[in-house]
Protein backbone atom coordinates (compact mmCIF):
# COMPACT_ATOMS: atom_id res chain seq x y z
CA UNK A 1 0.00 0.00 0.00
CA UNK A 2 1.20 3.28 -1.20
CA UNK A 3 1.98 6.15 1.40
CA UNK A 4 -0.71 9.01 1.49
CA UNK A 5 1.94 11.68 0.40
CA UNK A 6 0.26 15.57 1.50
CA UNK A 7 1.40 17.68 -1.47
CA UNK A 8 2.20 21.23 -1.04
CA UNK A 9 1.53 22.26 -4.89
CA UNK A 10 -1.25 22.89 -6.65
CA UNK A 11 0.87 21.32 -9.91
CA UNK A 12 0.05 17.52 -8.56
CA UNK A 13 0.27 14.84 -11.19
CA UNK A 14 0.11 11.10 -11.43
CA UNK A 15 2.71 9.36 -14.29
CA UNK A 16 1.34 6.38 -16.08
CA UNK A 17 4.10 4.49 -18.12
CA UNK A 18 6.12 6.20 -15.67
CA UNK A 19 9.59 4.25 -16.87
CA UNK A 20 12.93 6.02 -15.54
CA UNK A 21 11.25 8.73 -14.62
CA UNK A 22 12.17 11.59 -16.96
CA UNK A 23 8.61 12.94 -16.99
CA UNK A 24 8.68 13.51 -13.64
CA UNK A 25 12.01 15.79 -13.81
CA UNK A 26 11.25 18.20 -16.45
CA UNK A 27 7.80 18.81 -14.67
CA UNK A 28 9.40 19.29 -11.33
CA UNK A 29 11.84 22.06 -13.19
CA UNK A 30 8.33 23.74 -13.42
CA UNK A 31 6.79 23.31 -10.17
CA UNK A 32 5.18 20.20 -10.64
CA UNK A 33 4.81 17.56 -7.83
CA UNK A 34 4.08 13.58 -8.44
CA UNK A 35 2.03 11.74 -5.90
CA UNK A 36 1.27 8.36 -8.07
CA UNK A 37 3.82 6.94 -10.91
CA UNK A 38 3.40 3.77 -12.13
CA UNK A 39 5.01 1.21 -14.67
CA UNK A 40 5.19 -2.80 -15.27
CA UNK A 41 9.11 -2.70 -16.03
CA UNK A 42 10.89 -3.55 -12.64
CA UNK A 43 14.28 -2.77 -14.42
CA UNK A 44 13.15 0.96 -15.19
CA UNK A 45 11.73 0.79 -11.59
CA UNK A 46 15.09 -0.19 -10.54
CA UNK A 47 16.69 2.92 -12.21
CA UNK A 48 13.48 5.32 -10.92
CA UNK A 49 14.18 4.50 -7.60
CA UNK A 50 17.92 4.62 -7.45
CA UNK A 51 17.43 8.39 -8.88
CA UNK A 52 14.16 9.49 -6.68
CA UNK A 53 14.42 8.64 -2.81
CA UNK A 54 10.96 8.67 -2.29
CA UNK A 55 10.10 6.07 -4.82
CA UNK A 56 8.35 3.81 -2.49
CA UNK A 57 5.83 6.98 -0.89
CA UNK A 58 3.88 7.19 -5.11
CA UNK A 59 5.19 4.32 -7.11
CA UNK A 60 3.49 1.20 -8.11
CA UNK A 61 5.20 -1.25 -9.56
CA UNK A 62 2.08 -3.11 -11.72
CA UNK A 63 0.47 -3.66 -14.88
CA UNK A 64 -2.09 -1.02 -15.18
CA UNK A 65 -4.35 -3.24 -16.27
CA UNK A 66 -4.80 -3.99 -12.91
CA UNK A 67 -5.35 -0.71 -11.44
CA UNK A 68 -8.43 0.83 -10.90
CA UNK A 69 -9.53 4.67 -10.20
CA UNK A 70 -9.38 3.88 -6.52
CA UNK A 71 -5.54 3.74 -7.22
CA UNK A 72 -5.32 6.99 -8.06
CA UNK A 73 -4.97 10.07 -5.70
CA UNK A 74 -7.14 13.14 -6.87
CA UNK A 75 -4.86 14.99 -9.06
CA UNK A 76 -4.52 18.04 -11.56
CA UNK A 77 -2.63 16.25 -14.05
CA UNK A 78 -2.42 12.61 -15.93
CA UNK A 79 0.27 12.30 -18.50
CA UNK A 80 0.57 9.06 -20.14
CA UNK A 81 3.62 8.08 -22.50
CA UNK A 82 2.10 4.79 -23.46
CA UNK A 83 4.12 2.17 -25.14
CA UNK A 84 5.06 3.20 -28.71
CA UNK A 85 6.03 -0.16 -30.40
CA UNK A 86 2.88 -0.97 -32.53
CA UNK A 87 3.35 2.73 -33.78
CA UNK A 88 6.47 2.03 -35.42
CA UNK A 89 8.15 -0.02 -37.80
CA UNK A 90 9.34 -2.26 -34.79
CA UNK A 91 5.60 -3.64 -33.77
CA UNK A 92 4.70 -4.35 -37.54
CA UNK A 93 1.92 -0.93 -37.36
CA UNK A 94 -0.25 -3.06 -35.22
CA UNK A 95 -1.64 0.43 -33.96
CA UNK A 96 -3.54 1.03 -30.88
CA UNK A 97 -5.04 -2.38 -30.93
CA UNK A 98 -1.31 -4.26 -30.98
CA UNK A 99 -0.15 -6.24 -27.80
CA UNK A 100 1.74 -3.33 -26.25
CA UNK A 101 0.38 0.19 -27.55
CA UNK A 102 -3.40 -1.28 -26.68
CA UNK A 103 -2.73 -0.22 -23.28
CA UNK A 104 -3.70 3.57 -24.15
CA UNK A 105 -7.32 2.06 -23.24
CA UNK A 106 -6.27 1.25 -20.10
CA UNK A 107 -5.29 4.47 -19.37
CA UNK A 108 -8.60 6.08 -20.82
CA UNK A 109 -10.72 3.33 -18.81
CA UNK A 110 -9.14 4.61 -15.42
CA UNK A 111 -9.91 8.30 -16.16
CA UNK A 112 -13.33 6.80 -16.92
CA UNK A 113 -13.65 5.16 -13.85
CA UNK A 114 -12.29 8.43 -11.99
CA UNK A 115 -15.63 10.50 -12.82
CA UNK A 116 -15.61 13.62 -11.14
CA UNK A 117 -12.38 13.26 -10.03
CA UNK A 118 -10.94 13.55 -13.59
CA UNK A 119 -8.06 15.82 -14.02
CA UNK A 120 -7.86 18.68 -15.72
CA UNK A 121 -5.34 18.76 -17.34
CA UNK A 122 -4.40 15.59 -19.88
CA UNK A 123 -0.85 14.87 -21.35
CA UNK A 124 -0.29 12.18 -24.29
CA UNK A 125 3.51 11.45 -25.68
CA UNK A 126 4.42 9.32 -28.55
CA UNK A 127 6.11 8.64 -31.77
CA UNK A 128 5.10 10.60 -35.01
CA UNK A 129 4.13 7.61 -36.37
CA UNK A 130 0.69 7.75 -33.84
CA UNK A 131 -0.57 10.70 -35.97
CA UNK A 132 -0.07 8.79 -39.10
CA UNK A 133 -1.00 4.74 -37.56
CA UNK A 134 -3.60 3.06 -39.82
CA UNK A 135 -3.82 6.14 -41.94
CA UNK A 136 -4.91 8.27 -38.67
CA UNK A 137 -7.36 6.36 -37.77
CA UNK A 138 -6.14 5.48 -34.56
CA UNK A 139 -5.17 9.01 -33.32
CA UNK A 140 -8.72 9.97 -34.75
CA UNK A 141 -10.02 7.48 -31.98
CA UNK A 142 -7.78 8.80 -29.23
CA UNK A 143 -8.66 11.92 -29.56
CA UNK A 144 -12.53 11.11 -29.92
CA UNK A 145 -12.22 8.78 -26.70
CA UNK A 146 -10.78 12.52 -24.57
CA UNK A 147 -13.51 13.96 -26.20
CA UNK A 148 -16.17 11.57 -24.66
CA UNK A 149 -14.20 11.94 -21.33
CA UNK A 150 -15.40 15.77 -21.63
CA UNK A 151 -11.33 16.66 -23.01
CA UNK A 152 -11.39 19.18 -25.70
CA UNK A 153 -7.80 18.07 -27.60
CA UNK A 154 -4.71 20.38 -28.75
CA UNK A 155 -1.83 18.97 -30.11
CA UNK A 156 1.98 19.55 -31.25
CA UNK A 157 5.17 18.44 -32.29
CA UNK A 158 8.10 18.62 -30.70
CA UNK A 159 11.96 17.75 -31.34
CA UNK A 160 14.59 17.46 -28.47
CA UNK A 161 16.96 18.89 -31.53
CA UNK A 162 15.86 22.49 -30.28
CA UNK A 163 17.19 21.39 -26.38
CA UNK A 164 19.52 19.34 -26.98
CA UNK A 165 21.70 17.88 -28.95
CA UNK A 166 19.68 14.66 -30.13
CA UNK A 167 17.18 14.55 -33.05
CA UNK A 168 14.32 13.34 -31.28
CA UNK A 169 10.97 14.67 -32.74
CA UNK A 170 7.85 13.79 -30.26
CA UNK A 171 3.98 14.13 -30.93
CA UNK A 172 1.97 15.89 -27.79
CA UNK A 173 -1.54 15.63 -27.20
CA UNK A 174 -3.27 17.97 -24.40
CA UNK A 175 -6.12 16.84 -23.06
CA UNK A 176 -8.39 20.06 -21.61
CA UNK A 177 -11.53 19.20 -19.70
CA UNK A 178 -14.47 21.43 -20.53
CA UNK A 179 -15.68 21.80 -17.76
CA UNK A 180 -13.00 23.31 -16.42
CA UNK A 181 -12.11 25.76 -19.33
CA UNK A 182 -13.26 29.15 -19.85
CA UNK A 183 -12.72 29.89 -23.24
CA UNK A 184 -13.24 33.43 -25.43
CA UNK A 185 -13.73 31.64 -29.28
CA UNK A 186 -11.48 33.32 -31.63
CA UNK A 187 -13.17 32.42 -35.32
CA UNK A 188 -10.10 32.07 -37.80
CA UNK A 189 -7.49 30.21 -38.39
CA UNK A 190 -4.35 30.83 -35.41
CA UNK A 191 -1.07 29.25 -35.91
CA UNK A 192 -2.13 26.28 -36.68
CA UNK A 193 1.17 25.36 -38.68
CA UNK A 194 4.87 26.51 -37.97
CA UNK A 195 7.13 24.95 -35.77
CA UNK A 196 5.25 23.07 -33.56
CA UNK A 197 2.15 22.01 -35.84
CA UNK A 198 4.12 20.75 -39.04
CA UNK A 199 2.06 20.20 -42.63
CA UNK A 200 1.21 16.97 -41.44
CA UNK A 201 -0.46 17.64 -38.15
CA UNK A 202 -1.95 20.81 -39.57
CA UNK A 203 -3.66 18.92 -42.43
CA UNK A 204 -4.95 16.06 -39.62
CA UNK A 205 -6.45 18.93 -37.69
CA UNK A 206 -7.90 20.45 -40.35
CA UNK A 207 -9.46 16.92 -42.08
CA UNK A 208 -10.84 16.45 -38.70
CA UNK A 209 -13.62 19.13 -37.77
CA UNK A 210 -15.49 16.28 -35.67
CA UNK A 211 -13.12 16.24 -33.13
CA UNK A 212 -13.59 18.37 -30.02
CA UNK A 213 -9.96 20.96 -30.65
CA UNK A 214 -9.36 23.55 -28.38
CA UNK A 215 -6.59 24.76 -30.29
CA UNK A 216 -3.63 27.46 -28.66
CA UNK A 217 -1.00 29.68 -29.66
CA UNK A 218 2.69 28.74 -28.44
CA UNK A 219 5.84 30.05 -29.10
CA UNK A 220 8.46 28.80 -31.02
CA UNK A 221 10.80 26.49 -28.76
CA UNK A 222 14.25 27.42 -27.81
CA UNK A 223 16.85 27.26 -29.67
CA UNK A 224 20.06 24.66 -29.26
CA UNK A 225 23.23 26.39 -27.98
CA UNK A 226 25.27 22.41 -27.75
CA UNK A 227 26.62 20.22 -30.39
CA UNK A 228 27.76 16.52 -29.54
CA UNK A 229 30.91 16.91 -28.34
CA UNK A 230 30.20 18.31 -25.91
CA UNK A 231 27.52 15.70 -23.91
CA UNK A 232 30.91 13.52 -24.31
CA UNK A 233 32.87 11.63 -21.74
CA UNK A 234 36.57 12.23 -21.52
CA UNK A 235 37.66 9.05 -21.83
CA UNK A 236 41.34 7.80 -23.28
CA UNK A 237 42.41 6.24 -25.86
CA UNK A 238 43.32 3.34 -23.93
CA UNK A 239 40.40 3.32 -22.10
CA UNK A 240 38.68 -0.36 -22.41
CA UNK A 241 35.27 0.95 -23.59
CA UNK A 242 36.76 1.99 -27.12
CA UNK A 243 36.69 -1.02 -29.08
CA UNK A 244 39.12 -3.01 -30.69
CA UNK A 245 40.81 -1.65 -34.22
CA UNK A 246 39.49 -4.79 -35.70
CA UNK A 247 36.03 -4.35 -34.59
CA UNK A 248 36.04 -0.34 -35.35
CA UNK A 249 38.19 -0.86 -39.01
CA UNK A 250 35.15 -3.64 -39.56
CA UNK A 251 32.52 -0.90 -38.64
CA UNK A 252 34.25 1.73 -41.24
CA UNK A 253 34.34 -1.12 -43.97
CA UNK A 254 30.77 -0.97 -43.48
CA UNK A 255 30.07 2.79 -44.47
CA UNK A 256 29.15 2.81 -47.75
CA UNK A 257 31.16 4.91 -50.36
CA UNK A 258 29.65 8.36 -49.46
CA UNK A 259 30.00 7.95 -46.03
CA UNK A 260 33.27 6.25 -45.54
CA UNK A 261 34.45 9.46 -47.66
CA UNK A 262 33.37 11.79 -44.77
CA UNK A 263 34.55 9.39 -42.51
CA UNK A 264 38.42 9.25 -44.13
CA UNK A 265 37.80 13.15 -44.16
CA UNK A 266 37.51 13.28 -40.38
CA UNK A 267 40.97 10.87 -40.28
CA UNK A 268 42.75 13.42 -41.51
CA UNK A 269 42.50 16.85 -40.00
CA UNK A 270 44.26 17.60 -37.76
CA UNK A 271 41.74 17.97 -35.25
CA UNK A 272 39.36 15.38 -33.52
CA UNK A 273 35.74 14.98 -34.74
CA UNK A 274 33.01 13.44 -34.09
CA UNK A 275 29.98 11.63 -35.63
CA UNK A 276 27.35 8.91 -34.66
CA UNK A 277 26.64 5.42 -36.56
CA UNK A 278 23.74 3.32 -36.32
CA UNK A 279 23.44 0.15 -38.32
CA UNK A 280 21.13 -0.40 -40.90
CA UNK A 281 19.73 -3.10 -43.26
CA UNK A 282 20.02 -1.92 -46.38
CA UNK A 283 19.33 -4.61 -49.77
CA UNK A 284 20.11 -7.19 -47.12
CA UNK A 285 23.04 -5.87 -46.03
CA UNK A 286 24.23 -4.64 -42.80
CA UNK A 287 25.77 -0.87 -43.13
CA UNK A 288 26.96 1.42 -41.05
CA UNK A 289 25.39 4.94 -41.45
CA UNK A 290 27.36 7.86 -40.30
CA UNK A 291 26.00 10.97 -38.92
CA UNK A 292 27.76 14.18 -38.61
CA UNK A 293 25.87 16.98 -37.91
CA UNK A 294 26.89 18.03 -34.53
CA UNK A 295 23.42 15.67 -33.35
CA UNK A 296 23.26 12.26 -31.99
CA UNK A 297 20.20 9.97 -33.28
CA UNK A 298 17.24 9.27 -31.79
CA UNK A 299 18.23 7.37 -28.68
CA UNK A 300 16.47 3.68 -29.05
CA UNK A 301 16.14 0.77 -26.91
CA UNK A 302 19.07 -1.61 -27.25
CA UNK A 303 16.93 -4.24 -29.27
CA UNK A 304 19.53 -6.39 -31.10
CA UNK A 305 22.92 -4.48 -32.56
CA UNK A 306 20.72 -2.30 -34.67
CA UNK A 307 19.26 0.11 -31.54
CA UNK A 308 22.84 0.49 -30.31
CA UNK A 309 23.93 4.04 -31.27
CA UNK A 310 27.88 4.26 -31.81
CA UNK A 311 30.63 7.15 -31.47
CA UNK A 312 33.07 7.67 -33.80
CA UNK A 313 35.86 9.91 -33.41
CA UNK A 314 38.23 10.59 -35.66
CA UNK A 315 41.62 13.14 -36.53
CA UNK A 316 45.04 12.92 -36.24
CA UNK A 317 45.59 10.09 -39.08
CA UNK A 318 43.89 7.89 -36.58
CA UNK A 319 40.05 6.63 -35.45
CA UNK A 320 37.99 4.86 -32.84
CA UNK A 321 34.48 3.29 -31.92
CA UNK A 322 32.51 2.96 -29.31
CA UNK A 323 28.54 2.59 -28.22
CA UNK A 324 27.36 5.98 -26.35
CA UNK A 325 27.89 5.81 -22.72
CA UNK A 326 24.90 5.74 -19.98
CA UNK A 327 26.24 9.30 -18.94
CA UNK A 328 26.43 10.56 -22.11
CA UNK A 329 22.57 9.18 -23.03
CA UNK A 330 21.00 11.01 -19.89
CA UNK A 331 22.48 13.83 -21.33
CA UNK A 332 21.11 13.68 -24.77
CA UNK A 333 17.76 13.48 -22.80
CA UNK A 334 18.70 16.18 -20.75
CA UNK A 335 19.37 14.73 -17.19
CA UNK A 336 22.85 15.54 -16.70
CA UNK A 337 22.59 14.54 -13.10
CA UNK A 338 20.85 11.18 -12.72
CA UNK A 339 22.35 8.81 -10.92
CA UNK A 340 23.23 5.45 -13.05
CA UNK A 341 24.19 2.16 -11.15
CA UNK A 342 23.07 -0.25 -13.31
CA UNK A 343 24.29 -2.76 -16.19
CA UNK A 344 25.31 -0.45 -19.81
CA UNK A 345 22.23 -2.44 -21.55
CA UNK A 346 19.71 -1.67 -18.91
CA UNK A 347 20.50 1.90 -18.56
CA UNK A 348 20.62 2.35 -22.71
CA UNK A 349 17.00 0.18 -22.62
CA UNK A 350 15.98 2.86 -19.71
CA UNK A 351 17.06 6.26 -21.57
CA UNK A 352 15.77 4.67 -24.71
CA UNK A 353 12.53 4.76 -24.25
CA UNK A 354 12.06 7.73 -22.22
CA UNK A 355 11.10 11.50 -22.75
CA UNK A 356 13.98 14.39 -23.11
CA UNK A 357 13.38 16.65 -19.76
CA UNK A 358 14.13 19.94 -21.55
CA UNK A 359 11.45 18.90 -23.53
CA UNK A 360 8.72 18.62 -20.82
CA UNK A 361 9.36 21.18 -19.11
CA UNK A 362 8.95 23.54 -22.05
CA UNK A 363 5.69 21.76 -22.30
CA UNK A 364 5.06 22.39 -18.37
CA UNK A 365 6.10 26.23 -18.52
CA UNK A 366 3.96 26.97 -21.97
CA UNK A 367 1.51 24.91 -21.75
CA UNK A 368 0.44 23.44 -18.34
CA UNK A 369 1.26 26.10 -16.04
CA UNK A 370 -0.59 28.78 -18.46
CA UNK A 371 -4.07 26.34 -17.93
CA UNK A 372 -3.30 25.21 -14.22
CA UNK A 373 -3.30 28.85 -13.11
CA UNK A 374 -6.54 30.37 -14.84
CA UNK A 375 -8.60 27.48 -13.18
CA UNK A 376 -11.34 29.51 -11.16
CA UNK A 377 -10.27 32.55 -12.44
CA UNK A 378 -13.20 34.18 -14.33
CA UNK A 379 -11.53 35.69 -17.10
CA UNK A 380 -11.60 33.61 -20.24
CA UNK A 381 -8.49 32.72 -21.98
CA UNK A 382 -8.01 32.51 -26.08
CA UNK A 383 -8.45 29.65 -27.98
CA UNK A 384 -9.68 28.62 -31.19
CA UNK A 385 -12.10 26.41 -32.24
CA UNK A 386 -12.49 24.53 -35.24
Amino acid sequence: MLANVQQKSDKIFADFFAGIGLMRLGLERQGWSVSFANDIDPQKYEMYKGNFWDADTHFLLEDIHNLSAEDIPTINLATASFPCNDLSLAGGYSGLNGKHSSVFWEFIRILEEMEKRKPPLVLLENVPGFLTSHKGADFKEALLALNRLGYSVDTIMLNAANFVPQSRQRLFVFGLLDDCLKVHESIGTPHFWGEVRPKALFDFISRHPEIQWSIHDFPAPGSRKTTLEVILEDLPENSSVWWSPERAAYLLNQMSPRHRAIADQMITKSEWSYGTVFRRMRKGRSMAELRTDGLAGCLRTPRGGSGRQILFKAGRGKYFARLLTPRECSRLMGADDYTISVPLNQALWGFGDAVCVPVIAWIAENVLNPFIEKLGVQEPQTVYKI
